[in-house]
C-alpha cells in the first residue's frame, strides 16, 4: 500500500491501472532487464561503493538544486521513496553503466571504426510540407530570395517545433537517414536549399548548415555502448524466458 496526499492507493490497484494504460509489460520488462543486469554484473564481480553512490547522489541533488538535506527529504516525500529507495536506484544505474562499459567499451571503438563513414554528423535545417506544387512554389521563392528559407519553414512547416526553430532539425548522423536520402543529403553543398524529396512524412526542403567529418568523440562512444548495450539485453532477455519455457 502506497500512501499519496492523506489517501492511500493498494499495490493490486496500481497492477489494474498499469494492465489497463497498457504499461504493464514494459514495467515487467525493466523488471526482468534489472535481474539480467544484475546476475552479470555478479557473474564479472562488478560492485558499486557507497562512495561512488553518494556522488551520483550529489550531482542529481544538484541537477534538481536541493541544496540542503531537508531538501532531499521533501523531495523524496514528494516522490513517495525513502532514502533507501532512491540509494538502491542509483545503484542500479551504476551498475548498469559499469556493465555496459564492461562489455562492451572495447567493441564500440571497433564497431566505429568498420562503420566510420556511418558516423559523419550534419547540421540540418529542413521544410517539411503535406503538398508538393507548395514545396516546389517555395524553393522557387527561396531561389529567388522573395523569401528566406527560416522563414518560410517558420510558416509553413507542417511540425510546431520545426517552425519555432525556424526549420533546424538538429545534428544527425548519416545512419539516421535512409540510404537514398543520406546520399543526396551528404553529397548536397553546403548551405544551399535543395528539394523538394519525396518521402513517407511530406515533401521535403533541406540546407546543410555544416558537414562534420566523424569522430569518434566520447559522446559518440557512449552512444555505441548505449547502443550495444541495450540490443545486447533485449537477446539475453529472450534467451533467457525461451530457456525457462522450453
Amino acid at each position: 500500500m502506497k500512501d499519496f496526499s492523506g489517501s492511500s492507493v493498494e499495490v493490486n490497484e496500481i497492477v489494474d491501472f498499469l494492465k489497463k494504460d497498457l504499461q504493464l509489460k514494459e514495467v515487467c520488462q525493466k523488471i526482468l532487464y534489472q535481474r539480467v543486469i544484475n546476475q552479470a554484473a555478479q557473474e564479472k564481480s562488478l560492485t558499486v561503493t557507497p562512495e561512488e553512490i553518494q556522488a551520483e547522489a550529489n550531482k542529481l541533488r544538484y541537477a534538481k538544486r536541493l541544496e540542503k538535506a531537508a531538501d532531499t527529504l521533501a523531495w523524496l516525500g514528494d516522490q513517495m521513496i525513502s532514502a533507501e529507495d532512491w540509494e538502491a536506484g542509483i545503484c542500479d544505474r551504476l551498475i548498469a553503466k559499469k556493465l555496459a562499459k564492461s562489455l562492451f567499451a572495447k567493441e564500440a571503438e571497433k564497431f566505429f571504426a568498420q562503420n566510420k563513414l556511418n558516423f559523419d554528423q550534419i547540421l540540418l535545417y529542413q521544410i517539411i510540407l503535406p503538398d508538393e506544387r507548395l514545396a516546389q512554389e517555395l524553393f522557387y521563392q527561396i531561389e529567388e530570395r522573395e523569401i528566406s528559407f527560416y522563414e518560410a519553414a517558420h510558416l509553413y512547416d507542417i511540425d510546431e517545433r520545426r517552425r519555432h526553430q525556424c526549420g533546424y532539425e538538429g545534428k544527425l548522423y548519416r545512419w539516421s537517414f535512409k540510404p537514398d536520402i543520406s546520399a543526396i543529403i551528404f553529397s548536397a553543398k553546403r548551405k544551399e536549399v535543395f528539394g523538394p524529396i519525396s518521402t513517407d512524412q511530406g515533401y521535403h526542403l533541406f540546407i546543410v548548415e555544416e558537414f562534420i567529418p566523424a569522430q569518434l568523440t566520447p559522446q559518440t562512444h557512449q552512444e555505441i555502448v548505449d547502443r550495444m548495450f541495450k540490443e545486447w539485453l533485449a537477446s539475453e532477455l529472450n534467451y533467457m524466458l525461451h530457456s525457462t519455457t522450453a
